[in-house]
């Protein structure tokens, strides 16, 4: 099979093009054959941070099942799946024409989605059903009506997991107003369902949301808390949540400890592969769900370009996922 393999020696990475034999799972285990690989911004930080480290980089995807290891239901075998978490912790990601990983990390793939959906959840999708389920009394499991009544900020709606974040609060019954930089984006977060789009660069961009959200936001699922806090606080409702997944190395953010105790407000960092068991399962549960009821799509129409590239060009979509000027999903479509 054809693998993308990362070498990283002495301070310098390599890649390259690799046949490989195709590999056995084990107890407990599938065999995927991929037909695309997700591309986030992660894997393109993670480039060449560990030395003597040789890696098949990816952790999202979508095949089928090809073959199943011992104490792994045989029906299994040709089932669409959906991938997520391949490479943590492991050499083994979805940069290549076959995985073998945990049969809990292949998620069934309803029939109506397509395998590019499929290979576009995974860190997203789960990350934003994490930061919209840490709100005060919240759900623990997103569904239909779960966020009735609530109302959700997503700094940067026209990203991946802003995108992801948009969708799912609006199939939970959430208003959305979400924040972007530019026209285009704009149109983006608005084909993916926000009620209320902001330009949060403009001059007056709190006033614009509480008119939107007069008593406040509920949540905020926050790509960038360092630039973004001051505008978070003056937004937020008594009780509410800033839920964030990323930075930039090195970042800090400064709180006012009085403010936070006065208005109950909480500050919470979210990071995918340090949640709970029982968390990433219902995030699993619930992202499933919100594809079956056809809650959750891909591609210019739902807010989220794609960006298709060969295998041979693996580091071109890894740069194209830090790329400011690049908007939407990269993708590699498996040989």
């Amino acid at each position: 099979m054809q693998a993308i393999v990362f070498t990283r020696r002495g301070g310098v990475t390599t890649v390259r093009r690799a046949e490989r034999s195709v590999p056995v799972p084990g107890p407990g285990e599938v065999r995927v054959r991929l037909r695309v690989s997700g591309v986030n911004p992660l894997d393109a930080k993670w480039r060449g941070r560990a030395d003597d480290l040789e890696y098949v980089p990816h952790h999202d995807g979508a095949g089928v099942v090809d073959a199943v290891g011992p104490g792994v239901d045989a029906a299994r075998t040709g089932e669409r799946v959906w991938v997520w978490g391949a490479g943590w912790q492991r050499s083994e990601g979805t940069a290549q024409e076959f995985v073998v990983l945990p049969a809990e990390l292949a998620v069934p793939l309803p029939d109506n989605a397509s395998f590019e959906l499929g290979a576009s959840l995974g860190i997203p999708a789960l990350t934003a059903h994490r930061c919209l389920t840490l709100g005060e009394g919240g759900p623990q499991r997103l569904g239909p009506g779960a966020l009735a009544g609530r109302t959700v900020l997503v700094a940067g709606g026209a990203g991946a997991v802003g995108n992801a974040a948009i969708q799912l609060a609006r199939w939970a019954g959430a208003a959305v107003v979400t924040t972007v930089s530019s026209p285009e984006k704009a149109v983006l977060a608005k084909a993916a369902g926000a009620d209320h789009v902001v330009d949060y660069r403009a001059e007056g961009a709190a006033e614009e949301i509480r008119r939107f959200a007069p008593a406040g936001v509920d949540l905020v699922a926050e790509v960038n808390v360092a630039q973004n806090s001051a505008l978070d606080r003056a937004v937020l409702a008594p009780g509410g949540t800033v839920a964030c997944y990323a930075t930039v190395d090195g970042e800090k953010l400064v709180l006012d400890i009085r403010e936070m105790m006065m208005s109950n407000f909480r500050w919470q960092g979210v990071f995918l592969y340090a949640i709970s068991a029982p968390a990433a399962e219902n995030g699993v549960a619930a992202v499933s769900a919100a594809v079956a009821d056809g809650a959750l799509r891909c591609g210019a129409e739902a807010g989220l370009p794609l960006h298709r590239y060969p295998l041979d060009e693996v580091v071109a979509a890894q740069d194209a996922a830090l790329d400011p000027a690049v908007i939407g999903k990269p993708l590699i479509t498996l040989p």
